[in-house]
């Protein structure tokens, strides 16, 4: 009976050890959290629909216009792979006509009036700016809002054929007008 016992104990312990070890070994495999986390937001527009998918870069006490982000420089409003709209309908951005389609979204900061760059680059890496792929330029005036630490794209208006993007971080607010066709 003892030897019995004994028996048992040993094999209860090396299961355990058995799990043990391969827990630390899941856990060792298991990614790190991103410090951008992705995201994605979705509005449907009369019969379109708009999706935007990013990632959420964090102010962390930085100054990011300009600061992380130059004035006067091409910039991926995000992080990782570059930002991207996709419209399933023919639209108006800031009044000037965009096809249906998936883009990279581009922006140029400056102080007054920011450019906002739809690229047929996509899916592509945030950095460098792939040059020869625009399809549209669109001035955009920077507004500001409250402090919004990470980086977000909302749809702060809709109305039944238009509604209004908004890229904010920090404080600032880049507005962008779309009217479905």
């Amino acid at each position: 009976m003892h030897i019995f016992r004994h028996s048992v104990a040993l094999l209860l312990a090396l299961a355990a050890a058995s799990l043990s070890s391969t827990a630390c070994a899941q856990a060792q495999q298991t990614p790190s959290a991103r410090r951008s986390q992705r995201a994605s937001v979705t509005q449907r527009v009369g019969a379109a629909e708009i999706v935007v998918a990013y990632s959420r870069p964090v102010a962390r006490g930085r100054e990011l216009f300009p600061g992380v982000v130059s004035w006067g420089r091409n910039w991926s409003p995000g992080a990782d792979t570059a930002t991207s709209v996709a419209f399933s309908a023919d639209v108006l951005v800031n009044g000037q006509a965009l096809g249906k389609g998936t883009y990279s979204i581009w922006m140029i900061p400056q102080q007054a009036e920011w450019t906002v760059i739809f690229s047929s680059a996509h899916p592509v890496w945030h950095v460098p700016y792939p040059e020869g792929k625009e399809v549209l330029r669109v001035p955009a005036t920077p507004a500001t809002g409250s402090h919004m630490e990470a980086l977000a794209f909302y749809f702060p208006v809709v109305e039944p054929d238009s509604t209004v993007l908004n890229m904010h971080w920090g404080t600032t607010v880049v507005p962008l007008s779309i009217k479905v066709k």
